[in-house]
């Protein structure tokens, strides 16, 4: 394989459709499949306004994210950003933080789908005895291969997925909805809708955070995207907003179908047994194969942005130059997308879905909170290079309220998750000054 170096920039073939189906394909993926069951169990019916919280902060951030993305639009995305406003310092730890929780958000989506998987085989006669992360961790491969093959197809293959999930979703979601208020079907009043208390809802906002992390990965692949001034915002807001709405639908047909405590003993995949209760074991069917198209749209575009983490790092010296190796033809980051793609297999075999979620939400949230302070800066500076096509509104009250949400749900979540966080953010500054200080020496 040839390459060549960062100074050929990446190719813009990615429309506002890939653009948005990289959102929307990362968030659907573990809020309507993963976490119904997990949420439920945590805090009943209740789940519906840990995931309206979620979008809330999500759409906080969203908006000044775009403005800087419009500003800057460059592979890599926060990284860059933090870095030319806030010095290489700041900028690793957004970099590595960025790179790391992507890990974990795309171990998380495998382990997801290897579950989705192996209930398919089961339910088909040809159940095996494979592990989860041995299945997770092929697909992990196979996703990256397509990757490798140029953003393009990356970017078709998320419009196909999101196109046929959605479409699923519609369908199954629709129904339940009538059912669950009794237009259509059998109505049974559901279960108390705060059964686990008030914290609960917060500590579960933390959990299902990792839901929303598709929209930044809109602005890191922004380099690759054609027109990005008008693109990368809507694709941004648009992707949360319809998220959003789809997560607290879908707790509601959830919590209407089955009660809390069964839907956290099913766990990653009570989704089905809800599709069971609604279309029988047709619905179980459907919902198996979206499921598995929802995980698997997660891992493609997370592995996609988590390349163009590594690469930014690259692009501002804060890595070695080899991570910015392009091929000639299709200009793919061919190192920076096997720095992504080759870590989550280790991951993936730990197999702890809630641990993987935490961790990828606190790494995010801290990225998104800098993000947020970032774009107080720039205007506060108004440097002469500044000149973004799309300006956040309410400002300076957004990105005030969005740093301060974004480190509010980081309090709320379990002291592990916690711990791994801080130590990834130890070791993105312990990685500066020891690259700094090799670089200084050469």
């Amino acid at each position: 394989m040839t390459s060549s170096q960062a100074s050929g920039a990446l190719r813009r073939t990615l429309g506002l459709s890939q653009a948005t189906a990289i959102g929307l394909g990362t968030m659907v993926g573990a809020g309507i499949f993963v976490f119904p069951g997990l949420a439920a169990g945590h805090a009943g019916p209740a789940a519906m306004i840990s995931f309206a919280l979620g979008g809330i902060v999500a759409l906080l951030v969203a908006l000044p994210v775009s403005e800087l993305a419009t500003a800057m639009p460059v592979s890599g995305g926060p990284a860059v950003y933090v870095a030319r406003t806030m010095g290489p310092l700041w900028g690793t730890i957004v970099g590595v933080a960025q790179w790391i929780g992507l890990l974990f958000a795309s171990a998380f989506y495998l382990v997801g789908f290897a579950r989705y998987a192996l209930d398919l085989l089961e339910r088909v006669g040809l159940g095996a005895d494979f592990s989860p992360g041995l299945v997770g961790v092929v697909m992990g491969v196979l996703v990256t291969a397509v990757n490798l093959a140029g953003s393009k197809k990356a970017g078709d293959l998320q419009n196909v997925i999101v196109g046929a999930l959605l479409f699923i979703l519609t369908l199954l979601l629709g129904y339940g909805a009538l059912r669950t208020i009794g237009t259509v079907g059998n109505h049974e009043l559901p279960e108390s809708f705060l059964p686990y208390g008030v914290k609960s809802v917060f500590t579960t906002a933390a959990l299902v955070f990792t839901s929303y992390l598709g929209f930044a990965q809109i602005a890191t692949v922004s380099g690759s995207v054609r027109d990005p001034g008008r693109n990368v915002p809507l694709a941004m807001v648009g992707s949360v907003i319809v998220v959003t709405l789809l997560y607290v639908l879908t707790i509601f047909v959830a919590t209407g179908c089955l009660p809390s405590e069964k839907l956290g003993d099913l766990g990653e995949t009570a989704m089905i047994e809800v599709a069971r209760s609604l279309l029988g074991r047709t619905g179980a069917i459907a919902i198996v194969a979206a499921g598995l198209l929802a995980t698997l749209s997660s891992a493609n575009a997370s592995i996609l942005s988590g390349s163009r983490a590594v690469y930014a790092l690259g692009t501002e010296g804060l890595a070695p130059n080899g991570v910015t190796s392009v091929t000639n033809e299709s200009r793919v980051p061919y190192v920076s997308l096997l720095l992504a793609g080759g870590p989550v297999a280790a991951l993936t075999l730990l197999g702890r879905v809630e641990v993987l979620a935490e961790v990828a939400s606190f790494l995010h949230l801290a990225l998104y909170g800098m993000l947020c302070v970032t774009l107080i800066l720039l205007r506060r500076r108004s440097p002469e290079w500044y000149a973004p096509t799309f300006r956040s509104p309410g400002y300076p009250f957004i990105p005030i309220a969005g740093a301060v949400a974004s480190c509010a749900v980081i309090a709320f979540m379990q002291p592990l998750s916690l711990l791994i966080g801080g130590i990834v953010v130890a070791a993105s500054v312990v990685w500066y000054f020891r690259y700094s200080f090799q670089r200084g020496n050469e």
